[in-house]
């Protein structure tokens, strides 16, 4: 059996530990395969093949901004080639509005009375791309909150909450496409995780026939019985049932291997990552 985590997160964007240590902590929790998946960006898989453990394979991937019927949701990529010249494109876009949009979150705080400044959450960002997670650890650091976690809520940060900034993504048909013609294939992320990140069975079947590759069944926020109607719908669709952590780091509570995919997962997703044919 293959032990693979098919959904982390590093320093490159918003979680907590640089690549090296991510590749590290896969190999300590016994993983086979760790897919490091960031957020619209790959600039932490070199430092993460560089520091990668004898005996550990690592799943080149991306989490992808998209919007469906105007709610967020999240494409898990892997195995594409992130220098094809429209969806490079498509992706310095993503995280130039990432910068916008938390530049306006930051003022949408302090008109709240939350004493924090740009320049404290791009000192947090470092050179990541930078997302809600910044400015919640800049909000904690100011005293505003007790914790990090405390600012995804309708009181700030959490999707329509008083603070929250829409932002550009994909619309996940075209994304689909984006990837498969850099030669790689899409999951679909925790499609049942609330709120606005939980999709429906019939916008699921029309991702999937629109090229889309897998539904991750097995992720923390899935009940027993969500993976198990999951399961059977990726049957169902013919796509590949996986799953992840969805670890970043201390954030998280250091979850790596914590959620581990189903046996297969990661030889089916290689299979199907084939470049569109022209």
């Amino acid at each position: 059996m293959t032990r693979a985590d098919l959904h982390v997160h590093s320093s490159a964007s918003d979680g907590t530990d640089p690549p090296a240590q991510v590749m590290r902590r896969a190999a300590e929790a016994g993983l086979d395969v760790v897919a490091l998946t960031d957020h619209d960006t790959v600039a932490g898989h070199a430092e993460a093949r560089a520091a990668l453990p004898a005996g550990l394979t690592l799943l080149p991937g991306m989490e992808l901004s998209a919007r469906l019927n105007d709610r967020s949701v999240h494409l898990l990529a892997y195995l594409f080639d992130p220098d094809q010249p429209e969806l490079a494109a498509e992706l310095a876009r993503i995280r130039d509005d990432r910068v916008i949009r938390a530049r306006a979150m930051v003022e949408k705080l302090a008109d709240l009375g939350v004493d924090i400044s740009w320049d404290q959450v791009a000192a947090i960002a470092g050179q990541a791309v930078v997302g809600r997670p910044h400015i919640a650890r800049a909000m904690a650091a100011a005293g505003a909150i007790a914790e990090p976690s405390q600012a995804f809520t309708a009181d700030w940060i959490a999707d329509g909450g008083r603070a929250y900034v829409d932002r550009y993504a994909l619309e996940p048909v075209r994304a689909i496409g984006l990837v498969r013609a850099a030669g790689g294939v899409t999951v679909l992320a925790h499609p049942r995780s609330g709120g606005e990140y939980t999709v429906s069975d019939q916008e699921i079947t029309g991702l999937a026939a629109a090229g889309l590759a897998g539904l991750e069944v097995r992720h923390p926020d899935h009940s027993q019985a969500e993976r198990a109607e999951l399961s059977a719908l990726a049957h169902h669709l013919d796509l590949v049932a996986t799953g992840g952590s969805d670890d970043h780091g201390s954030l998280t509570g250091y979850r790596i291997g914590g959620e581990i995919a189903p046996d297969g997962s990661y030889e089916a997703l290689v299979a199907r990552a084939q470049p569109e044919e022209n």
